[in-house]
C-alpha cells in the first residue's frame, strides 16, 4: 500500500513537473507548423533553393490535406519523396516553417512536391537517382532520426534546414517514427520509438544497399533509443553492415538510460567505429526524463566522460558552455556557430598536448584517438597524410559534430 501511495504521489509530482516544464516550451510553440503545413505550393525556382528529402516512415498516412503523416503507428514501412523550397530570407539555424495558410514561399519553407512511394523498390530507385547526382566516391547519405514530441512536418522542415545550412553534399533521408507531437504523450512516444526498431533496421539496410559510398546516422533525443536498438539488432543478427560504407554515428542529447546504454554496448561487443556522443549535465529536458524514469541518469546528461570513452565513444561535453535556450537542450546548435573558431583552436590544442582529451572554449572533447584507430582497423585511408598532422583526426571529429548539431533543436525534450 505504501509503495502504491508512493508511486501515485510520484506520478502526480511528475505531471506537475511536466506542467512546469511545458509552460515555457508551449510559449515557444506559437511557431509550430500549422495543420496544412505540407500543402503543395507553386514556387519561383529562381529565387529559392530546394532540397529533396526521402522519407521512410513508421507513422500512419494521414488523408488530411497538407498533413501527410499522423502520430499514429503502422506495422509496415511507408515511403515518400518530398521537395521543399527554402525562402531567400532564410537565416542560418532557423526553421521558417509555415504557420499561416497558405504558406508564403517568400518567407516560409514550403513543399513544392510530395508523393508517397508504395514499395521499398520505389524508395530505392529515388535514392539511387539522388545519389547519382554526385560523382562516384562521393555519394553520401545521411539518415536522420528525430526525437520526442515531434510532428512529421517539424522533422521534415528541420532536416531541410540542416541540409541548407550545412551545405554538405549528400542525400538527406528522414526516418520518422510515430511521435504524436504532444508533451503529455512521453510514454506513448517512447513505446512508439521502441516499436519502430525493426522499421529503422530495415531503413538502414535499404540505404546501405542503395549504392551509397558512405552512410552517416544522426539521432537526437529519444531518437537515439530507437537508433541504438536498431544498431544492436543489426550487430547481433549475423548480417553486419559493410564497414567500408559506415560513416559516423552521432548521438545528440541522447534520451537513453545510462545502464541500458551500457547493456546495449556490451551486447554489441567491440564497435567498428566509436559513437560520437554530445552531452551536457545541465540539460533540463533530460532532467525531466530522468525524473519520470525513477532518477536514473540519461546518457545525454551523463558526464563521466572517461567511462563513456572506455565503452567506445567519442564524447563532446558542453556542460561548461552557457546555453542560449532555457532548457540547455540546444547547445549543439552553438557548437555549429563556433565551428570556424573551434576547428583551428582544437587542432592547435591537440598538437600541443598530444592528448586524446582536449578542452577548447569550454567544450571537452574526449576519445579523439578512437577516430584514428577506427580508420586503421577499417583499413581506410589515413586522412593525416593529406594534410600532414595529427590535427586532421581532431578536425574530423569537429567536422562530424558541427555538421549535425543543428539537429539538436528538432524536438522538445
Amino acid at each position: 500500500m505504501l509503495r502504491d501511495a508512493s508511486r501515485g504521489m510520484r506520478r502526480r509530482f511528475a505531471w506537475l513537473f511536466v506542467a512546469a516544464l511545458a509552460a515555457p516550451v508551449l510559449a515557444g510553440c506559437a511557431s509550430r507548423p500549422g495543420d496544412d503545413a505540407l500543402s503543395v505550393i507553386e514556387v519561383d525556382t529562381v529565387s529559392v533553393s530546394t532540397h529533396t528529402i526521402l522519407v521512410a516512415s513508421a507513422r500512419a498516412r494521414d488523408p488530411r490535406p497538407g498533413v501527410f503523416y499522423s502520430g499514429e503507428r503502422t506495422p509496415e514501412l511507408s515511403f515518400a519523396k518530398v521537395e521543399i523550397s527554402v525562402p531567400p530570407t532564410h537565416k542560418s539555424g532557423m526553421v521558417e516553417a509555415p504557420t499561416k495558410s497558405p504558406p508564403n514561399p517568400a518567407t516560409d519553407m514550403v513543399v513544392r512536391e510530395a508523393v508517397y512511394r508504395d514499395t521499398p523498390a520505389q524508395f530505392n530507385a529515388d535514392l539511387k537517382s539522388e545519389l547519382a547526382k554526385y560523382p562516384a566516391g562521393k555519394r553520401q547519405a545521411v539518415i536522420f532520426v528525430h526525437g520526442y514530441n515531434t510532428l512529421f512536418s517539424e522533422a521534415l522542415y528541420r532536416l531541410t534546414q540542416m541540409a541548407e545550412d550545412s551545405k554538405a553534399p549528400g542525400v538527406p533521408v528522414l526516418f520518422t517514427w510515430a511521435s504524436r507531437g504532444e508533451i503529455a504523450d512521453y510514454v506513448y512516444d517512447n513505446n512508439s520509438a521502441t516499436a519502430a526498431r525493426d522499421r529503422l533496421e530495415e531503413t538502414i539496410r535499404l540505404v546501405f544497399a542503395s549504392g551509397a559510398d558512405q552512410v552517416t546516422i544522426v539521432a537526437h533525443s529519444m531518437g537515439n533509443w530507437v537508433t541504438v536498438e536498431a544498431l544492436r539488432q543489426i550487430k547481433i543478427s549475423g548480417n553486419p553492415l559493410p564497414l567500408s560504407k559506415l560513416g559516423n554515428i552521432v548521438l545528440a542529447a541522447p534520451d537513453i538510460d545510462v545502464d541500458v546504454f551500457k547493456s546495449q554496448l556490451k551486447r554489441m561487443g567491440k564497435l567498428p567505429k566509436p559513437f560520437i556522443v554530445i552531452v551536457s549535465r545541465d540539460d533540463k529536458a533530460l532532467a525531466f526524463s530522468n525524473f519520470i524514469a525513477g532518477d536514473k541518469p540519461r546518457l545525454g546528461a551523463y558526464t563521466h566522460d572517461t567511462e563513456l570513452v572506455e565503452l567506445g565513444a567519442v564524447v563532446i561535453d558542453m556542460s561548461n558552455v552557457k546555453s542560449t535556450d532555457g532548457f540547455n537542450h540546444a547547445k549543439f546548435a552553438q557548437l555549429a556557430e563556433m565551428a570556424p573558431q573551434l576547428r583551428g583552436m582544437l587542432a592547435r590544442a591537440a598538437q600541443a598536448s598530444g592528448a586524446s582529451s582536449v578542452e577548447v572554449a569550454g567544450i571537452q572533447f574526449s576519445g579523439l584517438d578512437r577516430m584514428r584507430a577506427a580508420q586503421v582497423v577499417a583499413g581506410l585511408p589515413d586522412a593525416t597524410q593529406s594534410s600532414g598532422g595529427e590535427a586532421n583526426d581532431n578536425d574530423r571529429v569537429v567536422d562530424t559534430a558541427t555538421s549535425i548539431v543543428r539537429a539538436s533543436a528538432v524536438a522538445r525534450p
